[in-house]
């Protein structure tokens, strides 16, 4: 007889000591299929739910982690192969088979390897009913504990699981945003990078966000152009980071366009979004879009898509198509939820739309859900009723005590300052010492946007109150003190620009009290060396709205601008001149700088968007510089015939403005150059200017009768190529002049200083062309202690007409 080996004894008397020790283990051991592939070919043939819980029913004592993650990977697939009204998780949630998969899963986690890990982690989230379910938060340890070895793309899914439990701002997600930044050199798949740039966004530093929107750039063009979720992304990123930024934009633009016919109405609508608040405008797509979207008109039929189809067409859609979503949202009316009707007002707020029958519906579903609605939902729904010019006492009432409730309770600065902002819209915008009192308490927590609404409201409240009472509380003057307190405080304590700007890009210079305006230019002024092109477009555009003239400020914008334009995006010439145009500034360079940033637009005014060309003419004539070739690429029929197309998709408001300005620019052109041979394409605009009061004076400055000598234009064909001043001067007997007399606002003039804006500067300008002695005279002067008896009025003005002197 063969003895048996002594290492073979050995194995086997240590197999049977283990047999002992864990019975379980040894059963599970023995009976284990020697494969797992014929229990998983069993699950995918499984055609529904019921299939996949009996099969779990008849196997869950020989289960395995990876058939574990294969039976919820089956489970979801049928989720989503359903259209959104045959979708049953409920049903599968509170299947006792999905209970007996779940207790699974908890017990053989830590088995299951990482993709299957991650992957059950999101399905479990789908079919969740609890808030904390206790298999997630055992998914998302778990997942921690291995973080540092997933790859991006499994990092990226991963992210996607915490941001569905909206954990943002989660030491996990820091974790993540950690890992990203350190392999971001390596980083190639941009697909999955860019559901991690959307993940971390809330928490990474301008610099890293920077570096994002580079490697982002870098990367783009190795995906392909159907890419339209990841384009979607990249907007998603970009408008969570609060950047404009237009090559980016423009690259997910033409993904977007060159998929335009596989874009579904939740598509769209999300791009929309996107570039409204990311203020990015691309007419091709809005036209494309619209002819896809006014086609779905008779296909939504159901309140929710067809709300989702008014509130994205609505502020794009001609007259008739208008009509057409108005009559069937009436229809539809009765079923609204709340949140549809919130979302339906905000796009008749849009779409200028006061049509009284559907207002009133809608705010019937309003007042109805009223108690339901968020402070942040109640302040949208205030300002569009005042835009809508909505008035009616009982819901205005319960409004008010809505927001007033919240208030009480409010402990939050941004809260606060939404819901303060809300109640200053309503008709009687008074706060009692509980509201005053809550304001004071969170002061010292506010950003400098919180305290600009506070101001706002404050402001619109002492306004009210001395409009209709007649009288101004010491209570308000005090809270103005404390808020002009805090924002000094908090700009004094500012130690770099780009920490600034994190908070002053959500502010509206124009709403800024005049001292704490004052403050933020000095600090500007204090980092401006920090200005680059990175930010040189977000200055300029936040000057521009300040009415605030720091030379010191616009100098170093047109430094930057000549020195880096190469690196400055050609649609953001136009923010960049602004600021000059309306604070009426020449910088010392002028011509340099004006012609860097027309010579950098040149090859792109084919391309331009039509509504930003006009501006930028219209800004450019302002300050009285005149490049001839993009004036002519405006005025032309090609050019004119792109911008009424435009118009029409434009609000009635927005579009009046763009007209204005055009037949603005084309007098200036017209009166200033008439050598460029552009005609008067607006005859009876160009040929009349509004003035405040004129007269006729004869050689011995006395008033002539006026009606012989006001000759109108029309009649003088010859006019454009002609000097104008001689041809008006030639109508006056010799000697005679017209003089006209202009009364000046405060809106006329810089906030800190009495020197005249653009537009007032180029109208004195043109009435000057067409042989007018023009006589500005200011508020400040007007409204004068030196001024202030009717006698010393008449003595000034016939000092200024009449040059007489009273001895």
């Amino acid at each position: 007889m063969k003895k048996t080996p002594v290492f073979l004894d050995s194995l086997v008397t240590d197999m049977l000591h283990l047999r002992a020790i864990c019975p379980f283990s040894w059963r599970v051991f023995q009976f284990r299929p020697i494969s797992c592939e014929p229990l998983i070919i069993q699950m995918n043939k499984c055609t529904d739910e019921e299939q996949i819980f009996d099969f779990i029913e008849r196997n869950k004592a020989i289960l395995s982690e990876k058939q574990v993650g294969c039976a919820f990977d089956m489970l979801w697939k049928l989720q989503k192969q359903k259209t959104s009204l045959l979708k049953n998780v409920e049903y599968v949630r509170d299947h006792p088979q999905f209970l007996t998969l779940h207790n699974l899963a908890t017990n053989k986690f830590k088995l299951m390897n990482d993709d299957t890990l991650v992957n059950v982690l999101h399905i479990t989230q789908r079919f969740a009913g609890e808030s904390h379910d206790p298999l997630v938060e055992a998914l998302v340890t778990e997942a921690w504990r291995r973080l540092e070895r997933f790859d991006i793309k499994l990092l990226s899914e991963f992210s996607s699981c915490l941001a569905d439990q909206h954990l943002y701002f989660s030491p996990l997600m820091g974790k993540i945003a950690d890992i990203v930044h350190r392999n971001l050199e390596t980083t190639q798949d941009l697909s999955s990078l860019s559901v991690l740039m959307v993940n971390i966004s809330s928490l990474i530093s301008r610099h890293f966000q920077q570096q994002l929107v580079n490697k982002t750039e870098l990367l783009f063009d190795t995906i392909d152009s159907s890419e339209v979720n990841v384009a979607t992304r990249i907007a998603q990123f970009l408008r969570n980071i609060k950047y404009c930024y237009q090559p980016l934009l423009e690259k997910c633009n033409n993904v977007f366009l060159s998929n335009v016919d596989q874009l579904d109405l939740d598509s769209i609508s999300k791009i929309f979004r996107l570039y409204k608040i990311l203020q990015f405008n691309s007419f091709e797509f809005i036209m494309m879009a619209k002819k896809k979207l006014t086609e779905m008109i008779p296909l939504c039929n159901h309140p929710g898509s067809f709300v989702k189809l008014f509130v994205t067409l609505g502020p794009i859609a001609g007259p008739e198509e208008k009509k057409q979503l108005k009559s069937t949202l009436l229809l539809m009316s009765e079923d609204l939820t709340g949140e549809q009707a919130l979302a339906v007002l905000r796009a008749m707020e849009d779409m200028e739309s006061r049509n009284s029958h559907l207002i009133k519906k809608v705010t019937s579903v309003l007042h109805k859900h009223l108690d339901s609605y968020k402070p942040l939902e109640l302040l949208k729904i205030t300002q569009a009723l005042t835009f809508l010019h909505f008035q009616r006492k009982e819901f205005s009432a319960k409004l008010r005590e809505l927001l007033l409730s919240y208030l009480k309770i409010s402990f939050i600065p941004t809260e606060v300052s939404i819901l303060v902002y809300a109640i200053s819209l309503l008709p009687s915008p008074h706060l009692d010492e509980v509201g005053i009192s809550r304001i004071e308490a969170v002061l010292p927590q506010c950003n400098l946007h919180n305290l600009s609404n506070f101001a706002t409201s404050v402001l619109r409240w002492i306004q009210y109150d001395h409009m209709y009472l007649d009288s101004i509380t010491g209570k308000q003057l005090k809270l103005l003190q404390k808020l002009d307190h805090y924002g000094r405080q908090r700009l004094q304590h500012s130690n770099s620009l780009d920490l600034l700007w994190e908070e002053l890009k959500s502010v509206r210079g124009n709403t800024f009290p005049e001292s704490l305006l004052e403050e933020t230019i000095a600090t500007l002024q204090h980092f401006v060396d920090e200005i680059n092109y990175i930010n040189v477009v977000e200055i300029a555009s936040f000057i521009s709205n300040t009415d605030y003239l720091s030379t010191l400020l616009l100098d170093r914008i047109a430094s930057v601008a000549v020195q880096q334009i190469e690196k400055i995006h050609p649609f953001t010439i136009l923010a960049i001149i602004l600021p000059f145009s309306t604070l009426n500034y020449d910088p010392p360079q002028r011509d340099e700088f004006f012609g860097t940033c027309v010579q950098h637009l040149n090859s792109y005014l084919g391309i331009l968007d039509p509504l930003m060309l006009v501006c930028l003419g219209f800004s450019l004539a302002t300050l009285q510089y005149f490049p001839e070739d993009l004036l002519k690429s405006i005025f032309n029929i090609e050019f004119l015939a792109r911008l009424d197309s435009q118009l029409e998709i434009l609000s009635s408001s927005l579009s009046a403005r763009v007209q204005f300005h055009l037949m603005e620019l084309n007098r200036s052109i017209c009166l200033e150059c008439p050598e460029f041979q552009i005609p008067w394409f607006h005859d009876r605009f160009c040929q009349q200017y509004n003035k405040d009061f004129e007269c006729i004076l004869d050689k011995r400055k006395k008033p002539l009768p006026y009606g012989s000598h006001n000759i109108a234009w029309g009649q003088l064909p010859e006019m454009p190529w002609e000097s104008n001043t001689e041809i008006v001067g030639s109508r006056l007997p010799p000697g005679a002049e017209r003089i006209a007399l202009e009364f000046l606002d405060s809106k006329s003039f810089c906030r800190n200083i009495p020197h005249m804006k653009g537009k007032s500067a180029m109208k004195k300008r043109h009435l000057e062309i067409l042989g007018y002695r023009v006589i500005q005279i200011s508020q400040f002067e007007w409204n004068s202690m030196a001024l202030s008896t009717k006698d010393a009025r008449m003595d000034y003005l016939r000092e200024r007409i009449f040059g007489e002197v009273k001895s």
